[in-house]
């Protein structure tokens, strides 16, 4: 008989928790008091929409009442809403946040913060997304509920990390981190525990800044700070000898992988391991033998799938007629002009001063300086081949009238970029004693300022001027 009664008793409490689930649960879909709650939630829902609980401070007492009569309907009739939206949880937590900011004393913050968190149990009831919520609600535990460093505030963060893996929001680390550190230090929590979550917190954050690429950022500050909360206590918490006991039997399972090496030899290193101990070399020989064949590998992708670096690449090792080629395939593959005539450039340079192409150098440094205004570069290049063009077949006279083109081009590359003057003013001074004699003008009947046009190729026009 009494069996009977305890397991009489046990089905009831069953019961009434499952009736209240559902009963939290409830939507408006089939109530016959649908029309009331959408009403309501009609109602309510403009003074709430992308509203904080501050926005809400600064709301009338008048406005502010009708938002929370009309949304306490809406939630009483139907607390899940449409069963699609959890709005009505959402709505409550900001609204109870509002008043618990402007609460009286600290019975009524306590009955705002005891609904705050009764409304994010029944959303992740109803709703799930139970990591992210439980997540968020430890937050606001510690900054926002007068929760602060607590141990129902570490527990539910804890939770969060439980339950979230690789998936917990960085927001989490920080309060959790400095509820540790606290707890630690007031000896309300021990060693062994305060390691295997630090671990686990460390690895998470880690996942993200290697594989999260929308968040990573985010992890990577978060870990700077959660490293500086455990600064001072990290030497009573942490040794070498703990982490080589742990991390080691990781590495030894999976001795090829780059990511477990990096991490094992950067966390020994970080608790004060001997650099030049046996598994420490192990590990620092074994990353950069590993990392060069990866190294080595991306290049070869790389610069298949990537002409214009190719190209470069090409150039710098002295393969010329190679890299003119993927210099082609480059300028097929972009469409900005200042790529292209950084491309251009390249060409000319090559044709310049490996190639020997000269007429085909000008016309790619051309091309260069149109693509790319108040450049220089290819101005200093235009006048190193005609100063190249004039040791040619020509007479003295052209090879003179060729520096004065020469020069112009370093002028007019001095006067449109700064950044070349001195390399401009260097070819000028040693151009110098160059210039056309007086007497071979005379002869010529060409006085100093004619126009006349220089030959050896180049078959530009230049005011003449004597030494």
């Amino acid at each position: 008989m009494k069996e009977l009664r305890i397991l009489f008793i046990a089905l009831l409490l069953t019961s009434l928790a499952w009736s209240t689930a559902i009963a939290q649960c409830e939507t408006w879909i089939n109530s016959p008091r649908k029309d009331e709650a959408e009403n309501a939630h009609v109602v309510y829902r403009p003074f709430l929409k992308d509203k904080e609980a501050a926005d809400l401070n600064k709301m009338s007492k008048e406005n502010f009442k009708i938002a929370f009569d009309n949304w306490k309907k809406a939630y009483d009739l139907a607390p899940a809403a449409d069963g699609n939206r959890p709005s009505h949880y959402v709505d409550g937590r900001t609204l109870y946040q509002a008043m618990y900011n402007t609460a009286p004393d600290d019975a009524k913050k306590k009955e705002y913060a005891e609904m705050i968190l009764k409304l994010y149990d029944q959303q992740v009831q109803c709703y799930k997304n139970e990591a992210y919520l439980v997540g968020r609600k430890g937050y606001d535990m510690f900054y926002y509920l007068g929760y602060g460093y607590t141990k129902p505030t570490y527990e539910t963060l804890k939770k969060a990390v439980e339950l979230g893996g690789n998936d917990t929001e960085y927001i989490v680390f920080d309060p959790l981190a400095q509820v540790m550190a606290y707890l630690y230090k007031s000896k309300q929590l021990g060693k062994p525990e305060f390691i295997e979550l630090h671990e686990k917190m460390d690895l998470i954050m880690e996942h993200n800044i290697q594989n999260n690429k929308k968040f990573s950022s985010y992890y990577e500050d978060t870990k700077a700070i959660v490293r500086n909360h455990f600064r001072e206590v990290e030497n009573d918490v942490f040794d070498c000898e703990y982490f080589k006991e742990k991390l080691v039997p990781h590495y030894r399972n999976a001795p090829d992988s780059l990511e477990v090496i990096k991490y094992v030899y950067n966390k020994l290193k970080a608790q004060g391991c001997d650099s030049t101990s046996a598994i420490m070399v192990e590990l620092s020989t074994k990353y950069e033998k590993l990392a060069t064949e990866i190294n080595i590998e991306l290049e070869k992708v790389r610069r298949k799938n990537n002409p214009c670096y190719d190209a470069t690449q090409l150039q710098k090792e002295g393969s010329y007629a190679e890299a003119m080629a993927r210099y082609e395939d480059c300028l097929k593959s972009t469409d900005d002009p200042e790529a292209k005539a950084q491309v251009y450039y390249s060409m000319a340079f090559i044709q310049t001063w490996q190639l020997g192409q000269l007429g085909n150098a000008r016309s790619n440094a051309n091309k260069a300086a149109s693509l790319k205004s108040g450049w220089g570069k290819p101005y200093i290049l235009i006048g190193d081949i005609y100063a190249k063009m004039s040791r040619g077949s020509c007479d003295d006279w052209n090879k003179r009238l060729a520096i004065i083109a020469a020069t112009d081009k370093y002028y007019h590359a001095r006067n449109i970029d700064s950044d070349v003057s001195d390399e401009a003013n260097k070819r000028i001074a040693n151009f110098a004693g160059s210039l056309p004699e007086k007497q071979d003008g005379f002869m010529r009947d060409v006085k100093e300022g004619d126009t006349v046009t220089v030959g050896c190729g180049i078959g530009e026009t230049v005011k003449v001027r004597f030494n």
